[in-house]
């Protein structure tokens, strides 16, 4: 894979020490432990496969290629289920304990997405009996929107791009007394993210579990979640000996980057005209980047390509692995890099190097996957 990419160095992460009292009220392992517990009730649950993939490791010389495969996760397609559904659980729970709350009415929850994070939270609001309102922009596929709206989801649709769909979300939650539960910060808005977050360290804990100690990490961008979330765990896993974290992005939607050359958040606008459609955001998360600045190292931007010929490499593999648009950025980064001299020198790969990719999501669009993967692959 030869498609070229850009790289953001980060010359402000904190490399060699221990992780941060400051980040542990932000992310921990103590919280972490009490997201596990919950989550691992739930029923269905089990930890998602951990796929070797060692012919392309050898293929591009490196040691090992570890990619955890997320698209079973609780039959909802993506590891959100992690974060937005316990997010929705521990609001109703606390609602449901307070009783001046509690004699309000149930509580209504709202959320914008790109459509997987929309998929949990609308998943989490079916399990507790509440109702749920979820807006998606004008990019969200048909097919997205009706995995969410079977799950009992009110869809809104909103004009523009994510962005313009968070805004809404928070306006007329603001106005209906909705609660809204988005895995991005804003303002003083940052206990549900922080949450989301940290139920997204369960799939982290998993890996080690199973034995995974990788040198690099490759997670996709977003607004910053979970790249925070994996950044967090392993920095408090390991301490100074923590992996190299490089966070990766569509080149039309690389908010993260950009702030990480500007050295502060930066929006991106536009359309952020991408297929990797859970990466199309404009803005971070603002909790997400207190940790990503300190603690990742690269950002990588590149362009849809890259995604549609890391699906294609894992649909042919052996084994055969389904991900979707949103899923191989990291994977496919890693191939590029590895093979190109001064990209390999400059992320600190060599053949001892133990990658570890999150493939995020299967295939969440199967009509899509359809038509970029199988056509090609038959």
């Amino acid at each position: 894979m030869s498609t070229p990419v850009s790289v953001v160095d980060n010359p402000r992460a904190l490399a060699g020490e221990a992780y941060p009292d400051a980040m542990k009220r932000l992310l921990s392992h103590e919280r972490g432990e009490d997201a596990f517990n919950c989550i691992s009730r739930w029923p269905g649950y089990a930890p998602t496969p951990t796929v070797q993939l060692a012919n392309l490791a050898h293929a591009v010389g490196i040691a090992e290629i570890t990619y955890k495969d997320e698209g079973g996760r609780f039959g909802l397609g993506s590891f959100k289920a992690l974060g937005g559904a316990l997010a929705v659980e521990a609001m109703y729970a606390r609602i449901r304990a307070d009783a001046d709350v509690r004699t309000s009415g149930t509580p209504i929850f709202a959320s914008a997405t790109d459509g997987n994070h929309g998929r949990a939270v609308a998943w989490g609001a079916q399990r507790v009996g509440c109702r749920c309102v979820i807006y998606l922009h004008a990019g969200v596929s048909p097919e997205r929107e009706r995995a969410i709206a079977a799950l009992g989801a009110e869809i809104r649709r909103v004009d523009g791009n994510y962005d313009d769909s968070v805004r809404q979300a928070q306006d007329d939650s603001a106005r209906n007394g909705w609660i809204v539960i988005s895995d991005t910060s804003y303002g003083d808005y940052r206990a549900i993210p922080c949450q989301i977050m940290q139920g997204y360290t369960v799939l982290a804990r998993e890996l080690l579990d199973c034995g995974v100690r990788p040198t690099h990490v490759f997670v996709q961008g977003g607004v910053g979640g979970l790249a925070a979330a994996m950044a967090a765990h392993f920095w408090e896993e390991f301490g100074p000996k923590r992996p190299r974290l490089v966070v990766v992005e569509p080149e039309n939607a690389a908010c993260l980057a950009r702030s990480a050359a500007a050295g502060r958040p930066v929006v991106v606008k536009g359309a952020l005209d991408t297929i990797m459609a859970g990466l199309a955001c404009g803005e971070v998360s603002e909790v997400a980047w207190e940790i990503l600045d300190a603690a990742a190292d690269h950002f990588v931007t590149l362009p849809d390509q890259a995604a549609i010929e890391g699906m294609r490499l894992l649909a042919l593999n052996d084994p055969v692995v389904v991900a979707g648009e949103s899923a191989t950025a990291g994977l496919a980064a890693c191939l590029i890099a590895s093979g190109a001299a001064d990209l390999r020198k400059r992320l600190g790969l060599s053949n001892e190097s133990r990658v570890l990719c999150i493939g995020t999501e299967g295939a969440t669009d199967p009509h899509s996957y359809e038509r970029l993967v199988r056509r090609r692959t038959a």
